[in-house]
């Protein structure tokens, strides 16, 4: 049961690449995860919570990820699983891998954050800029993966002062391990709150209810 309650004024929810890389069976990435995203039902599941979260009028906040042939012109040293995704393209802009995963795209009313290049949404993009323009103050984290992109956007959200809550049945990895270090070391060391979506969803109230 959740300790806070998340009013439409100042919460959201941020989708991390849900794109179709990793979402698409056509997806570059998707080979790879998608025994994993099948284990923890993660399609089925963020589909019952942007519908939740839609129908009780949350802010809905999308991070996605995006590279391009000069994405790391200005760095020495590329991090280790950037190197692979630069060499396939996995993430490419303009191409289909890095659109939004069509059953997840982004409506009237969402925001759109830029595109980051790493595992920090925040890092290089206007995702700060655009929350606090929104008066956004609590944040809860799902999407992919558990234990980078999600992981990484949700410690700096923290450290940046946002009341931050991690979905434990809204996230996914590469294995079995990765996702059980995030779910169990990682997001009770940053996070305010672990939460399922059903705990999160009760707990979403408009202002004054």
């Amino acid at each position: 049961m959740a300790n806070t309650t998340y009013t439409t004024k100042d919460s959201a929810l941020i989708l991390v690449d849900v794109l179709n890389d990793f979402l698409s069976p056509q997806g570059k990435i998707n080979p790879g995860i998608r025994d994993q995203m099948e284990e923890v039902n993660l399609i089925e599941n963020l589909t019952r919570l942007i519908s939740g979260a839609r129908a009780k009028g949350l802010q809905i906040v999308y991070a996605p990820h995006g590279l391009h042939e000069h994405s790391f012109d200005d760095v020495k040293y590329v991090p280790v699983r950037m190197q692979r995704a630069m060499e396939h393209h996995m993430f490419w802009e303009g191409e289909f891998g890095a659109d939004f995963y069509e059953p997840f795209r982004p409506q009237e009313g969402d925001i759109v954050a830029g595109r980051h290049r790493t595992f920090n949404a925040f890092m290089g993009t206007d995702l700060d800029e655009k929350l606090k323009a929104r008066g956004i103050t609590k944040v809860a984290m799902a999407g992919l993966t558990s234990h980078t992109c999600v992981e990484g956007t949700g410690r700096h959200a923290t450290e940046a002062g946002y009341h931050l809550t991690f979905l434990t049945d809204a996230v996914a990895e590469f294995t079995p391990e990765a996702h059980k270090a995030a779910l169990e070391i990682s997001y009770p060391t940053f996070g305010h709150e672990v939460l399922t979506i059903d705990q999160f969803l009760t707990a979403v109230r408009k202002p004054g209810e």
